[in-house]
């Protein structure tokens, strides 16, 4: 079946013609089996979780966020965290297969598993802190520091999300001079890198660059920063451009287009992965990634959700 459907993609590719200004290779931080999956209202087998994991190592992509160690009660989708590295076995336990932890309990339950590299979710406003940790935005910093101090101490890489960097549904817009805050103080805290999420999808072009601006006036160059953008406006591949423009060089995004927030209903999906590798292609870009294997891995995943894939690249090649 799946070498069938790998069949059915068209081998089509953009036109290549490098742009000045852009980088020589792009890293793919592939956040489908955990930002992907995590609002699914059906629960989804871990064994289909697990050859999920797989089929998107297989097209190349090598750094795959696997899971998140979040009570279950939080996000069921999830609460088989434990069970899913166990099916994955040594696949899980690279330096390229971070999980999200929410604390310090989330991070043992990852070091019992063995596991090497871990995220933290910060928010840049109170009113998604609250809801989403059930902590303010102060106090996040104080749940944090332990975690990324144990974290380091036992070797681990430590990644530091920031959520809602360009606008909350309960604040509104969200001033510049509090995200670039919220990221400074995580990253002094001894995270190895930052990723900003627009997680309601509400940033555009000039927003990125205002955004990054701020942020190298504190010192947080973009070598040390990722780029997690929501596709609510359609703006996630232009907002990734900007970001490329100004020297960024990690990128998140969903196979198939995949994602959302369950504790924000307007977040729809994450820029698709294909969406992103066909304009990388179309620049000269190196990615790694096998893009017919990552269309037929879509289509497969979108066989066992039981709807189609949004990715507009999958829908041109599959479709």
């Amino acid at each position: 079946m799946r070498t069938a459907q790998i069949e059915t993609v068209r081998s089509l590719a953009p036109e290549v013609g490098a742009v000045g200004g852009m980088p020589d290779a792009v890293t793919i931080y592939e956040v489908g089996p955990r930002d992907g999956l995590q609002n699914e209202k059906g629960v989804i087998p871990t064994a289909v979780k697990a050859e999920f994991v797989r089929r998107l190592l297989d097209a190349g992509l090598d750094t795959v966020e696997t899971t998140s160690f979040v009570p279950q009660k939080w996000v069921p989708q999830l609460g088989d965290a434990a069970e899913l590295i166990g099916q994955l076995g040594d696949l899980a336990t690279g330096p390229k297969r971070p999980v999200l932890v929410p604390n310090m309990k989330g991070l043992e339950r990852a070091q019992e598993l063995g596991l090497s590299s871990i995220a933290v979710f910060g928010s840049a406003t109170e009113a998604f802190a609250q809801k989403n940790l059930n902590r303010g935005r102060e106090e996040q910093f104080e749940m944090f520091a332990p975690v990324v101090e144990q974290a380091r101490a036992e070797g681990m890489w430590v990644r530091a999300y920031v959520s809602m960097c360009f606008g909350d549904p309960w604040e509104g817009p969200v001033p510049v001079s509090q995200v670039v805050d919220t990221c400074q103080r995580l990253m002094d805290l001894g995270c190895d890198q930052l990723s900003l999420g627009d997680t309601i999808g509400v940033g555009t072009y000039a927003h990125v660059h205002h955004l990054l601006d701020g942020l190298e006036d504190v010192g947080l160059g973009t070598d040390r920063i990722g780029v997690h953008f929501h596709d609510t406006y359609g703006q996630a591949l232009s907002n990734t451009m900007a970001a490329l423009s100004r020297g960024v060089r990690v990128v998140d995004a969903s196979a198939g287009g995949l994602g959302g927030c369950p504790y924000a209903k307007s977040a729809t999906g994450n820029l698709a992965t294909e969406d992103l590798v066909w304009a990388l292609e179309g620049m000269g870009i190196e990615h790694g990634v096998d893009l017919e294997k990552l269309v037929a891995t879509s289509v497969w995943m979108a066989e066992q959700l039981g709807k189609p894939s949004v990715s507009r690249v999958v829908k041109a090649l599959a479709g």
